[in-house]
């Protein structure tokens, strides 16, 4: 087994690989003005991320037979797939609509993907007794499927925004958008951070009450903030710049939400050197670049992927989570905090398609609320997982 999970990873690696050659020909496509140039590095572009996409299919079915389940049964499994799948809708969507900048957008939000689940344990571990049934990969998956669609609706909403807004003055709407994109920066910023500290090998063990007991909580980072009432045991380690709340008690909830604070701080770093050595807002220096772009194709690109997205999501996140729930134990809903969020997601989403449909909110407002779709499913994903405990806290 170990030399097929060897093989498993270095599938997961060579994938990551295509990925990142193939954003830098769809890059070219936006470079450069001759049309039988710009039709080269999309066909090489398309190509590798193909590649890439078979590749890291490749990874899936042997770390499958590898863990004898699907592996979409932790947060490292999941995301991947997750990345996975969002690479296959844009596939999808590049040969519907031929919009090369969408792969200049989607192919880095899958690499961040895929790169964030490299931070969470890789080892494959036995299934928890209430992940052993067939519901494992067909809510799972369904669900994932549904949201990386949805994602490509993100995608394209961001595209649009970036291309349409005046960047002129400052506005609310300039403000909000640098936001977005400061949030990705924090992404980039959580992955850099976790490297390099796990690198150092840099632990520090705090003892914390926790239920009325003494357990010891480990940091793999330095802590900016404390277990609450903890006290560091480790000599020469950081001590706390402030504790954390006293709601987050669980044992891992004050190490993940240090974890946040880390990814919120890097990411400002980063963002702010990108914009000193831009010497202006990111989208305003993106945006002469996709003038050239039709922007009712992109609003059309981002609807189509709420209308696919938002079914295979119903399906996934709600009516069969609710069906393996009543298997698993004994009730379709109980206010899990992923059970809420599933809830919020798509009821967010029902709202975007009753206003694009019966209010007639197109281009800009349409796009926003792709955004702030967007911004609920990575809310789930990341703040959902690493702070706040729950029954489907697996990882």
């Amino acid at each position: 087994m170990g030399d097929l999970v060897t093989i498993s990873s270095n599938l997961l690696y060579a994938s990551f690989f295509f990925y990142l050659i193939a954003t830098f020909f769809f890059g070219g496509t936006i470079r450069n003005e001759k049309t039988g140039n710009r039709g080269k590095a999309s066909t090489i572009g398309i190509s590798l991320t193909i590649a890439g996409f078979i590749t890291q299919l490749g990874y899936f079915f042997t770390r499958w037979v590898a863990s004898q389940h699907a592996p979409v049964s932790n947060l490292f499994e999941f995301t991947t797939f997750f990345g996975m799948m969002l690479v296959m809708a844009f596939i999808i969507i590049y040969f519907i609509y031929r919009l090369d900048v969408i792969g200049l957008f989607a192919l880095p939000i899958a690499l961040l993907i895929i790169a964030y689940a490299s931070m969470f344990p890789r080892e494959i571990s036995p299934l928890v007794p209430s992940l052993k049934s067939h519901w494992l990969y067909i809510h799972v998956t369904t669900a994932a499927v549904g949201e990386a669609i949805l994602a490509i609706s993100f995608v394209a909403g961001l595209i649009f925004l970036i291309r349409q807004i005046d960047q002129t003055k400052s506005s609310k709407h300039t403000f909000w958008l640098e936001f977005v994109i400061y949030s990705i920066f924090s992404t980039l910023g959580f992955i850099i951070m976790t490297t390099t500290f796990g690198a150092m090998d840099y632990q520090a063990q705090f003892q914390a009450p926790v239920e009325e007991q003494i357990v010891n909580v480990e940091y793999e980072m330095p802590a900016i903030a404390g277990p609450n009432g903890g006290e560091l045991q480790t000599e020469g380690a950081m001590q706390p710049v402030f504790e954390a709340p006293g709601w987050m008690r669980g044992q891992d909830a004050a190490r993940k939400f240090n974890t946040l604070i880390w990814s919120l701080l890097s990411g400002l770093v980063l963002y702010g050197i990108v914009r000193l050595l831009l010497r202006k807002r990111v989208a305003a220096a993106l945006q002469p670049k996709l003038k050239k772009f039709n922007p009712d194709l992109i609003d059309e690109v981002s609807y189509r992927a709420v209308s696919i997205g938002f079914p295979v999501f119903t399906l996934g996140a709600i009516i069969f989570a609710m069906i393996w729930a009543q298997e698993a134990w004994n009730r379709f809903w109980g206010w899990d905090p992923k059970e809420v969020w599933a809830l919020i997601t798509w009821l967010f989403y029902a709202f975007f398609l009753h206003l694009r449909l019966s209010r007639g909110w197109h281009g800009t407002k349409s796009a926003w609320l792709a955004v702030g779709g967007f911004a609920i499913i990575m809310f789930n994903l990341i703040a959902v997982n690493l702070v706040i405990a729950g029954l489907h806290s697996y990882a």
